[in-house]
Formats: structure tokens, C-alpha cells, sequence
């Protein structure tokens, strides 16, 4: 390869800056990059963007170097500027900072100490780092791809890449020393010294002629006022879900973000970042990242949270209109839905209710409340109904997503943990599965299992779509704007309908009225159902892919396509739908307060029909909800419910008295070791609104029928 002429390209670099222009609809000329100059000659802008699209369009050559050795190119470009700034200036710069006054100071001493014909010394002049109040980044081509976070390797050191990741840790904004000023307690003098990296040595001994040639030893000391200082942060990003290979570990990359590109990105913002990938060089240890040893960052050039809209828009527009009239033909409601994981057999209704929760609702601001858009759904159903297979399809199919287990979560890993930051030695947040699912679907697989003091962590995310951190000293409120599909498994092995939710389930009441659809699955004995059931998984076992429907199945890239395009709408709910929502909401309420049905309605329930209603107008691509989108999702609704109480009419059912309810609570306290201490049982009960005439009745009544006895002593209960 010939050797570049960067003096060449300088003078090409030169010849950009003052002369290109873009030219408007009404013709007149807009010179941008001079623009951007005069505001830095007065101090009105602290950055300059360089766009290489503008330089491909001025010299494509010049373009592609610039790419391939970035950092070279960026301090040309600092030298450039500065040469050109005082042609740019125009008057005076009438506010100025500390760094202004100390300069002014110190050339006014130098003035006076100077003897009249004395030439000025050109030893220790100001760095040019010191001087210069702007940065320059570049803005990578729109023709530029971007990279995978696990595709950046050593081949791309010192170019210009851009990445795209979720933010997984961000530390906070401090001061890093650019050009460390010291003074001299001997001769007086001052010395600079330009940092170039994350560590340096301070000086320490003077090396001005005067303390070097009469050998006085001088002693240097820094003086911060003269000094210069940078905004600094450093930001990890971590690939997207979709992006990492099933059984792999996730990659990581560290950002560093130096002046303007600083507090623009949280954890759980999905980001793209431009900059210059280069080896990292710490002393003492090394980072680990990724379950690989990490030499490497990113230096950010740019760093920008993605716009949804715009993120979505270029996801639907590889959907042909060819492919969009198919989805939109026939009933495309029922065949979106069985095209979710068509593997599993059956279970149509779960699948059309989780298809509602990928699009989603749309979220209201009335008077700053915010009212969540976002589906919540809960599976619960005895072991072997395809539970878990429904997640991990849902979370393969999302393209944004987290799967995690109840009992391998903690409510840390759920919300954000507190870790030490490497760099400064101070806490910092790392954010976890529910702010890395923001504004994606968080599956939780095992609900049942977490523990009580992790699952409450999940309250406020259901409902106000944030997580408040207090924690060593870090307040903050992250997003979580995410959508929770749970799957719950019995207590006691199987579901028994004699119980209420809370008794199968053991989850409290108020997390279940967090969910907009509870969907109870039964694994029942019934012979033609167990006979197409068994085909269906005795074909699939055999052919690795679902048998032949009436309807074929969509592809999982259209599905995601179309999913991304249905997110774009933005649908109302027209004034003379109010009354009839209204009404279905009273009915709903009529129905509740029926004594065997063992399901709870309020207010929740209203706000998630609205949710379900505006999710189907949204699959319709309609910007109106209409009144059959609110009957389809008065029917889902009801039909979660009938899958709680569809026992409760059984033959011989008989709803439970106060003593089966006491007995209920006596047995989940004995456990396994069957034994139960009376002095335990007695302010249990009382503490669920029993009295205490009630216990004894009960105590001695199941004591009559052989259940369990009571020593001698009257203090201990045993199960026989």
C-alpha cells in the first residue's frame, strides 16, 4: 500500500472546511462547517461534528482514510481548526472562564519580567491542548454498517466503528485531567505536561534552565487552576439478545466518553456508538469481560440513545407489500397466533393473549401520571403443559427480550446491582434483567419459586414501569419499561379448584391483580383430546417440525417484522365505545361478587381491557380501536377467568367454611414435619380475621374425625 500524504490531506482537510456548502430548496448556500467554526472562534459551540458523508461527497478517498486511522486524523483535524479559528473571529469573547483569567495573568507576567529587548522564550510555551476549547468527533457514513459487538476484533484497531448494544453499567461523570500545570517553589516557572491516557506520573523535579543550570532542585507543585480538565464516564454495553448464539455468553465492550458524548445514555438504554476501538493499557489488572479477558475499548466519538420509531420503521421496511397483503388476508388474528410456537399442540386462546402482549398497548400520560401500555400474563398449570416451551418461544421470537428461572433470580439480578467501579473505586449500578428488558418482554420462568423478599421488587415495575434505587448512597429511578410473561407452577404438584388462587399459587393478591390475564392450564384426562395430543407430539418427534395445519405457519422473521410495524400505530379509543366499556366493567363487577367465583375484579381489570383493546387495533393496523377489538378482549379476559373457576361448578363441590379455611392454614403451617405448636396456631389465625371460639371449634372437630391429636398437655398438634 503507498504511503499517505497527510500534508496533502491536510491542505484537502483545509479546503473542505472553508469552502463546502449544501444548497437549499431556495437556492441559497449554507456553508456548514465554516457556521460551525465562527460559533468555536466565539465560544457559542464546544464541539464540531464531522460527517463523512459530507467528506465522501468532497474527496471518497480522504473518506475511507479517515475510517481506517481515525486517531491520527482527529488531531490533524484539532491542528486545523485551530489554525483556522482566528479568521473566524469577529469580536471580542466578552464571558470567559478561570483557565482565561490564569492565562491572561501568566502572559502578563511574562510581559513584565521580560527585558525590553529580550526575545520571547519559546521553551515552554502553552500546549496546544491547553488552549484549544472545542472537540472534534466524526459521524460515521449512513453507508457504513454497523458491527456486531462480538465481531469487533483486532483488525478494526484505530478505525472508526460503530455498535449498537444495551447499556449494562455507566459510571458517574468525573474530571479527568487533560494537561496537569505545575509551578516551580524555586525559580517560579511553570511546566505543563499533556495526559494521554487514563493514568500518568506527575513530575516532581523542575526542568526550567534556571533551577537545571544553578542545580538549586527545584520542586514542582500542581496547581489545578491552571490545569485542564475533561468531562469523563465510562459505559459498558452489551450485545442485544438476538445477537448472541444460543449457549453463548453475552460480549461486552467498554465505552469511554470524554466531553460532550457524557450522560447520554443509562442503564437499560439500547444505544449506538461511534468511535475508535483501541487497546486497553491498565496497570494492575485487567478487565474481564464477557468471560474473556478484555484489552480493548471503545473510545466514543459519538453516542446517541436510539430512536425507537426510527428503529422500528427500518425494521418494517424490508416487509414487502406482497408479504403484508398475505398477513392481512383471511383471518390473519387466528393465524398469527397458531404461528406462535406452532410445535405446542393446541392452547390457541394462550397463544392469541401473547401475541396482545408482544404489540402491546399504548401507554397514556393524563395530568404527568403515566398509565403503563404494556401486557402482563401469568401461566399457571400443572407440570407438562409446554409452560416453559411458550417462554422460550416468546423469548427467542421478541427482539428484545430476557428469560430467567424464580429461583435462579434474586431481586438484585432482577433490578440493578450495587458493584465497584474499577476505574475510581467508588459504587456504582449495574443494571439487571428487568432494566436490560426495557421496552422488550422479561420472561419468568418458576414464578413460584422466587423469594418473597425478591419478588417484591417486581410490584413497582408492573404497574409504574420504574425501578427506585436506594442503595450505598446511589438514588436513581431506571426504566423498565417491559412486559412480564410468568409461569407459575401448583404448590402441591397439581392444581386442586378447591383452593383459591392464592393457596395453589401461593402468590399474594395484590402481585396477581398486577396481571392483566391469568391463564390457568390443566393437564385433563379426556381420551380424543389425549389421542390428537400424543399424534401431534409423536409427529413432531419424528420430523422436527409441526404437522401440517389448515393454515401455514408465518415466518418468525415476518412475525417480527409485522410486530415492529404495529408498534408504529398509535390508536384511540372513540367517545362512543365509553358506555359500553363501561357497562362490560359493571357486569364484570356483578359477576364477582358471586360467591364461588374464586377470581378478584377491579379497577386493573378495566385498565386491562383497554390495554387488550388498543393492542388489537394496533394488529389491525388501525388507529381507532373498535367495539369488536373490546368484545375480542372482554372474551380473553373472560376466558381466563373461566379457566380459574371452570371446577367450581363440579359435582359435589361445596365451598369452604370458616373451619375448612383454618384447617387450610393449620396444614400449610405443620409442613412436612406434620407437627404444629398450639401456642403458633392461634395468632396465626387470628392475624386472617379468625376468632379465637372459631379455632377451638375447629381443633376439636377435626380431632373427633381422626385428622390429627393433641397431646396430653394440650399444647402440640400431630397429623396422623
Amino acid at each position: 500500500m503507498s504511503r499517505r500524504d497527510y500534508e496533502k490531506d491536510k491542505e484537502s482537510l483545509k479546503t473542505f472546511f472553508m469552502e463546502f456548502c449544501i444548497q437549499d430548496e431556495s437556492g441559497s448556500k449554507n456553508f456548514k462547517y465554516s457556521n460551525q467554526l465562527t460559533k468555536l472562534a466565539h465560544r457559542e459551540q464546544t464541539e464540531m461534528y464531522v460527517e463523512l458523508d459530507d467528506v465522501h461527497d468532497f474527496n471518497d478517498e480522504l473518506c475511507d482514510s479517515i475510517k481506517n486511522n481515525t486517531r491520527r486524523y482527529t488531531s490533524m483535524v484539532s491542528d486545523i481548526v485551530q489554525e483556522l479559528l482566528p479568521q473566524f473571529k469577529e469580536h471580542d469573547i466578552i464571558a470567559k472562564d478561570a483557565l482565561d483569567v490564569y492565562i491572561e495573568h501568566r502572559q502578563m507576567m511574562e510581559n513584565r519580567m521580560r527585558q525590553p529587548n529580550e526575545a520571547k522564550s519559546t521553551s515552554n510555551q502553552f500546549p496546544p491542548e491547553l488552549m484549544r476549547r472545542y472537540e472534534i468527533y466524526f459521524k460515521d457514513s449512513t453507508l457504513s454498517k454497523t458491527q456486531p459487538i462480538r465481531d469487533v476484533k483486532a483488525v478494526h484497531i484505530g478505525k472508526l466503528v460503530t455498535v449498537r448494544g444495551i447499556v449494562t453499567r455507566s459510571t458517574e461523570v468525573k474530571p479527568m485531567m487533560c494537561v496537569a500545570t505545575y509551578t516551580c517553589d524555586q525559580c517560579g516557572s511553570e511546566t505543563y505536561q499533556p495526559v494521554n491516557s487514563l493514568s500518568f506520573m506527575p513530575l516532581t523535579m523542575c526542568p526550567s534552565d534556571t533551577c537545571r543550570i544553578n542545580k538549586s532542585g527545584g520542586r514542582l507543585y500542581l496547581q489545578t487552576r491552571g490545569s485542564k480538565f475533561v468531562k469523563f464516564q465510562e459505559v459498558r454495553i452489551q450485545e442485544h439478545s438476538d445477537q448472541v448464539p444460543v449457549g453463548h455468553i453475552p460480549r461486552s465492550l467498554t465505552i469511554f466518553c470524554r466531553g460532550e458524548v457524557t450522560r447520554k445514555a443509562l442503564p437499560g438504554d439500547h444505544i449506538a456508538v461511534t468511535g475508535i476501538f483501541l487497546p486497553l493499557i491498565r496497570t494492575g489488572f485487567r478487565q474481564i469481560s464477557g468471560g474473556l479477558l478484555s484489552e480493548t475499548y471503545l473510545e466514543a466519538h459519538r453516542l446517541v440513545s436510539l430512536n425507537k420509531a426510527a428503529e422500528d420503521e427500518s425494521a418494517s421496511a424490508s416487509l414487502t407489500s406482497e408479504e403484508l397483503r398475505e398477513l392481512t388476508e383471511d383471518d390473519f388474528y387466528t393465524k398469527f397466533a397458531m404461528s406462535l410456537a406452532p410445535e405446542i399442540y393446541g392452547h390457541l386462546d394462550v397463544k392469541k393473549a401473547l401475541l396482545l402482549l408482544l404489540v402491546g398497548g399504548v401507554d397514556k400520560r393524563p395530568d404527568g401520571m403515566k398509565i403503563r401500555g404494556n401486557i402482563n400474563i401469568c401461566l399457571m398449570g400443572d407440570p407438562g403443559v409446554a409452560k416453559s416451551q411458550l417462554l422460550g418461544y416468546i423469548d427467542r421470537l421478541a427482539p428484545r427480550s430476557q428469560y430467567t428461572t424464580g429461583r435462579g433470580s434474586s431481586g438484585v439480578g432482577l433490578t440493578a446491582a450495587v458493584m465497584k467501579d474499577p476505574l475510581t473505586g467508588e459504587m456504582m449500578l449495574e443494571g439487571g434483567a428487568l432494566v436490560l428488558a426495557d421496552q422488550g418482554v422479561c420472561c419468568i420462568d418458576e414464578f413460584d419459586k422466587m423469594a418473597d423478599g425478591d419478588r417484591t421488587a417486581i410490584h413497582e415495575v408492573m404497574e409504574q414501569q420504574t425501578i427506585s434505587i436506594a442503595k450505598a448512597g446511589i438514588m436513581t429511578c431506571l426504566n423498565a419499561r417491559v412486559s412480564i410473561l410468568a409461569a407459575a407452577n401448583p404448590a402441591y404438584g397439581r392444581y386442586n379448584p378447591k383452593r383459591t388462587i392464592e393457596q395453589n399459587i401461593q402468590l399474594p393478591a395484590a402481585l396477581l391483580s398486577r396481571f392483566d390475564l391469568l391463564w390457568l392450564i390443566q393437564d385433563k384426562a379426556d381420551r380424543d383430546n389425549d389421542l390428537r395430543l400424543a399424534k401431534h407430539i409423536t409427529y413432531v418427534h419424528q420430523h422436527c417440525k409441526q404437522p401440517p395445519m389448515q393454515i401455514q405457519a408465518l415466518d418468525m422473521s415476518v412475525m417480527r417484522k409485522y410486530i415492529a410495524l404495529c408498534k408504529l400505530k398509535d390508536p384511540a379509543i372513540p367517545e362512543d365505545l365509553t358506555e359500553f366499556i363501561v357497562e362490560a366493567y359493571v357486569e364484570l363487577r356483578k359477576e364477582a361478587r358471586n360467591s364461588r367465583d374464586m377470581t378478584f375484579t377491579s379497577a386493573r381489570n378495566l385498565l386491562g381491557i383497554l390495554r387488550l383493546s388498543t393492542a388489537l387495533a394496533r394488529l389491525r393496523l388501525s388507529g381507532i380501536v373498535e367495539k369488536d377489538d373490546v368484545n375480542e378482549a372482554i372474551r380473553l379476559m373472560e376466558m381466563s377467568k373461566d379457566s380459574l373457576n371452570q371446577n367450581v361448578e363440579t359435582k359435589g363441590y361445596r365451598p369452604p367454611n370458616v373451619h375448612d379455611k383454618i384447617f387450610g392454614i393449620i396444614r400449610e403451617m405443620a409442613g412436612e414435619s406434620k407437627t404444629v405448636k398450639l401456642s403458633d396456631i392461634v395468632p396465626k389465625c387470628v392475624g386472617k380475621g379468625y376468632k379465637p371460639h372459631q379455632i377451638d371449634d375447629c381443633i376439636e372437630e377435626y380431632e373427633e374425625l381422626n385428622v390429627w391429636q393433641i397431646n396430653q398437655t394440650r399444647t402440640k398438634v400431630t397429623f396422623i
